[in-house]
């Protein structure tokens, strides 16, 4: 299998397939992605290469990196895998106190007038008029 390679720092208007030819130039190229923004449908302005050896994708990156396209230097090295993902829907850090944020499970500390044996709600407001 092929080394994978990023390539940054693209001009808007390249194509996969003037990538394709771009690097073929220096070995035999397996794969050439361009990653595209879903709502507007434009280069993000960064893509990937598959060399099909280690040693093409060495002289790849000995080749292109810094090498100007379009204007713009070139920024070609190695892909990493992505991070993975964490958090998500409905996640927090949870609290270092280890409280839950601020609100009683009790049923018995509504309004604040616990500690004087009376039901917390407002229904009984005629006791204090």
């Amino acid at each position: 299998m092929g080394k994978k390679l990023y390539v940054g720092n693209l001009p808007w208007s390249t194509t996969e397939a003037a990538l394709t030819e771009m690097f073929s130039k220096a070995g035999s190229v397996v794969s050439s992605k361009i990653v595209m923004d879903r709502e507007s449908g434009r280069s993000k302005g960064f893509g990937f290469v598959e060399m099909s050896a280690d040693a093409e994708a060495a002289d790849a990156i000995a080749k292109f990196n810094g090498a100007d396209l379009g204007g713009r230097p070139l920024r070609v090295n190695e892909a990493t895998p992505p991070a993975p993902r964490t958090g998500g829907y409905g996640s927090r850090p949870a609290p270092r106190d280890g409280g839950g944020g601020g609100y009683s499970d009790s049923y018995g500390d509504r309004g604040g007038r616990s500690d004087r044996g009376e039901r917390g709600d407002r229904r009984r407001r005629r006791d204090y008029e």
